[in-house]
């Protein structure tokens, strides 16, 4: 998701074609072409601009309803609901391998890449970009995924009942917002859900995460 205020001004934006694969954006107000992808501009008056990053959470309804009770929902238009894309559309084209839906994240300087088809199996995984230690878990709803920021000398494993993990070092218990009952937070980390392709083409320098799952915790 991208902030859509550049230099001061608001900017309206419209579909205006095909890069790479992935969509260029054309504003309203100064017929720049924006990618999708990164965010920057790559032609018209703000070329080499960035949009700002605005950090979004991959949930299922049941999981952000549950968390925002209180929440309001964008509904559809109803007037251009025939124009949006069939379920079975999106269904098919994961089908392609090149296309395998991937959890990306950016943290200093270094790019990583995670099957979300392998986060959503074993639940919890812990890995290492540069020297930072994070781990991915997968929400009480079993589809929805968060990323956190970890002390490099505690282990965390998965559990089912009071809260999804428990750390090594107190046996803490932490929730799906990485909190414990003590009220300490672990530092979330901004995932990018999107294709391989798309994931490895704007971020040619990326690692991708191949190591097995963690294991059950000590009795």
């Amino acid at each position: 998701m991208w902030g859509r205020r550049v230099n001061g001004v608001t900017l309206t934006f419209h579909l205006a074609g095909i890069n790479n694969q992935n969509f260029l954006m054309r504003d309203e107000e100064t017929g720049s072409y924006w990618q999708q992808a990164s965010g920057v501009a790559l032609s018209g008056p703000l070329a080499g601009q960035a949009l700002t990053l605005i950090p979004i959470d991959h949930l299922t309804f049941q999981q952000w309803k549950a968390e925002q009770p209180g929440g309001t929902v964008l509904k559809d238009v109803a007037r251009n609901v025939a124009d949006y894309a069939p379920k079975p559309w999106e269904e098919a084209i994961v089908k392609d391998t090149a296309r395998e839906p991937v959890l990306g994240i950016s943290v200093g300087g270094l790019d990583r890449a995670y099957s979300e088809a392998q986060v959503l199996d074993a639940k919890l995984l812990a890995d290492r970009v540069g020297s930072m230690a994070v781990i991915l878990v997968v929400g009480p709803d079993g589809k929805s995924i968060r990323a956190f920021r970890v002390d490099p000398g505690i282990e965390f494993f998965r559990t089912e009942t009071e809260g999804i993990m428990i750390d090594s070092k107190t046996g803490s218990r932490w929730n799906f917002k990485g909190c414990n009952a003590q009220g300490k937070c672990l530092e979330r980390i901004e995932l990018t859900e999107d294709y391989w392709f798309d994931w490895k083409t704007y971020h040619p320098k990326t690692t991708r995460f191949h190591a097995p799952s963690l294991s059950a915790p000590p009795h």
